[in-house]
């Protein structure tokens, strides 16, 4: 239960990411910053909270051990989930990014044999409504913007959806227990800085230096996203690990930031309430992460054997 709780928490935390990164969008603001900034700004508040708890060290001899499954690994759980992200929002608001991240709990559940475990196929199955959900969200949107702008909203967060519980699981296999979830998020994202340089660069030469509103959304973004709600879910994952169907109950307590982030977008952005479809898409997803998470938490029927 404080694993599920935690994940939820770490939620509403991150729907905060897809409603800044649309005002961000929608002021102008080019993905660019949205992405790398947050990363940049995530740094030294991470360096003084694991520098006070004493894990400077340990995260270094850790990281030096083994340099480059650092690098690929936190690029792909870190820059391969949120760059994505930010580019979709170009396309789409931010409750319909939430809502089609939620592909993430099929794309987790389908990870598993990837180490060494058998993919839980009844919490699968609960997650075709989930993919249902989606669908519906999606052909509504198609109706008022076109399928083209939808394409280029959906395929970056599919590409997201399955990069960052791959990032988080490989390094939880790689660094098994010897650092914490605040050490591995400081790990994953100093070794994805040359990443988020880059694309600070490119954004420069293209765009220009970011706008001050753009710098402080960044900042929050950083803040709330990624130091909270990443610690607060990585602390649930480590709670979960090692059982591939406690692992996928967690994993699907973010389906909690569509609701969020279409109660914040409404608040903070006087968004008006989606429609018909899309309420109908949002409670389907809802309702498949609620039956996902009850069917992957029932004990498996013990094996018997005739001998």
């Amino acid at each position: 239960m404080r694993a599920i709780l935690l994940g939820v928490i770490a939620s509403l935390f991150f729907a905060t990411t897809f409603v800044l990164n649309r005002a961000m969008e929608l002021s102008g603001g080019s993905w660019l910053y949205s992405a790398s900034l947050r990363y940049l700004f995530m740094v030294p508040f991470l360096l003084v909270i694991v520098g006070m708890r004493r894990g400077l060290q340990p995260l270094w001899e850790e990281m030096k051990a083994t340099p480059w499954q650092w690098g690929v690994w936190s690029f792909v759980g870190f820059g391969l989930f949120y760059a994505p992200l930010c580019f979709a929002a170009i396309y789409s608001p931010g409750w319909l990014i939430a809502g089609t991240w939620q592909v993430t709990i099929i794309a987790g559940s389908l990870l598993v044999p990837l180490f060494g475990q058998k993919i839980p196929y009844k919490g699968l199955l609960m997650s075709l409504l989930i993919l249902a959900g989606v669908g519906l969200m999606q052909l509504h949107e198609a109706a008022s913007v076109g399928m083209k702008e939808v394409l280029l909203g959906i395929g970056p967060i599919v590409v997201a959806a399955f990069a960052y519980p791959l990032g988080n699981r490989k390094m939880m296999a790689m660094t098994k227990g010897r650092i914490d979830a605040y050490q591995r998020v400081l790990g994953m994202t100093l070794a994805s800085l040359p990443f988020w340089v880059l694309l600070a660069i490119i954004g420069f030469v293209t765009e220009g230096a970011p706008s001050s509103g753009q710098t402080l959304q960044s900042l929050l973004v950083a803040l709330s996203s990624g130091i909270v709600a990443t610690v607060l879910f990585f602390q649930a994952t480590d709670l979960a690990k090692g059982n591939a169907q406690q692992l996928a109950v967690v994993e699907a307590t973010q389906a909690g930031e569509v609701v969020f982030a279409v109660m914040l977008e409404m608040m903070l952005l006087s968004a008006p309430l989606p429609g018909l479809w899309s309420n109908v898409g949002m409670l389907l997803v809802i309702f498949g992460m609620v039956l996902h998470s009850y069917v992957s938490s029932l004990p498996q029927p013990k094996k018997t054997s005739l001998f």
